[in-house]
């Protein structure tokens, strides 16, 4: 069965500090417990820590002395490091990617839950990115950087396309609240060995994305949508978009606002309305189901520090205030656990009574995205969302090999 979630401390603690001052102490963890808990997640290949090699776990915690964000990135770091000079130090090209395959995911967890609190972690992101890239150039096919312009910047992507005959079906990918388009590409393979492109893209707020979460942000999603469908190499009737976590509202939103150009859209993680909602926040802020650090997370992607102005600014974004959930939409999956702490799982049960019929996946022991012991995040990946996705796309699922699951 799943672990029992509760919650530990009182909101006013969370309102104590703010802005690039904070560390980890205000919870939920202390540092035993979060070592503890961090060495369980990676004998288990639990989010965020995923899988790692598990000596490397052990050292990166054995280093950790303080809470400090800093601190966090440089026990990580340090390992990663140690893997991008075997990957430049490589005399074949499969040393060189498993190594620098290594070295972005121990950038990554350094990096998480974001990078934008603290030095130590915006050099462990910056590091891992270019990790990444070198590891995505040894792909077969390999990984495109994409850069579409949009307003007075530019919109920074992936792309990977199958070698098929004529134009490829695609997957556009977003990443959650706390993972990267970098996580999302390196879930890509099953639908690469299936005969589908992979597009990834950060999600408002995150890593590289133009603008932070606030109303009509998902226009720079459409920009690159309009990018994609011009691809010759990609058959602009056949794009499924796929989302995890808090990218299941932009999910959803492409639902309604781009229905005429998708062929359906995966809401993994359902936060829509009550997820907005003060009276959720107060409590869902305190999650056991999360690492650390998850009201700074939650707040960075509005550009808010206090909790005053965190609680303020969500309701606007619900789909009801928004006029959009009697829409019609785009055939959408709905997948979460009736235990989730961190998006109330009646989000789900009102997109079902709302607009056009929606087909739903629900653990009735799963916490956050559905996950259960039974169900674990890759289990629900292969066997529920990519499958749909496939399906929707006019593609039998054909082999799950090579499936690297994006941590969240």
């Amino acid at each position: 069965m799943m672990k029992t979630i509760t919650t530990l401390l009182p909101i006013a603690l969370l309102v104590a500090a703010s802005g690039s001052a904070w560390s980890q102490s205000w919870g939920p963890r202390n540092l035993e417990e979060l070592k503890e808990e961090t060495l369980d997640r990676a004998r288990n290949a639990e989010g965020p820590i995923g899988r790692v090699k598990m000596d490397d776990a052990e050292r990166a915690m054995a280093n950790l002395h303080t809470l400090e964000r800093d601190d966090w990135a440089g026990v990580w770091s340090e390992i990663a490091e140690g893997y991008l000079a075997k990957a430049k130090a490589a005399t074949t090209d499969e040393e060189a990617r498993e190594n620098y395959m290594f070295a972005w995911r121990y950038f990554d967890i350094g990096r998480w839950p974001t990078e934008k609190h603290s030095a130590g972690k915006r050099e462990a992101y910056d590091r891992g990115r270019e990790a990444f890239i070198a590891y995505g150039k040894l792909l077969d096919p390999p990984v495109e950087v994409v850069r579409i312009p949009f307003e007075d910047t530019e919109i920074v992507a992936y792309l990977r396309i199958p070698d098929v005959d004529g134009p490829a079906p695609l997957v556009f990918g977003m990443n959650g609240l706390d993972s990267r388009k970098e996580g999302v590409m390196a879930g890509s393979q099953n639908f690469i060995d299936n005969g589908i492109a992979a597009f990834a893209i950060d999600m408002p707020g995150t890593g590289q994305a133009p603008l932070l979460i606030d109303v009509g942000s998902e226009r720079y999603l459409s920009v690159a949508l309009d990018y994609l469908v011009e691809r010759p190499e990609i058959d602009a009737s056949r794009i499924v978009v796929q989302s995890r976590s808090w990218s299941g509202y932009w999910a959803a939103v492409l639902g309604y606002t781009e229905r005429e150009r998708l062929a359906g859209v995966a809401v993994h993680g359902v936060g829509i309305h009550g997820y907005f909602q003060p009276e959720w926040q107060k409590e869902a802020v305190n999650s056991l189901e999360y690492l650390f650090d998850l009201f700074p997370a939650r707040s960075v992607v509005y550009g808010v520090d206090s909790m005053e102005d965190f609680l303020a600014y969500g309701p606007r974004l619900s789909l009801v205030e928004r006029g959009l959930i009697d829409q019609p939409s785009a055939p959408m999956l709905l997948v979460n656990g009736e235990q989730d702490t961190q998006q109330p799982i009646a989000d789900l049960y009102m997109m079902m009574k709302h607009g056009d019929p929606k087909t739903a996946w629900v653990n009735p022991v799963g916490g956050h995205m559905g996950r259960s012991e039974e169900w674990p995040g890759g289990r629900i990946m292969r066997e529920v969302v990519q499958p749909w996705l496939m399906r929707q796309l006019g593609v039998e699922p054909k082999s799950n090999s090579g499936l690297v699951v994006a941590r969240e």
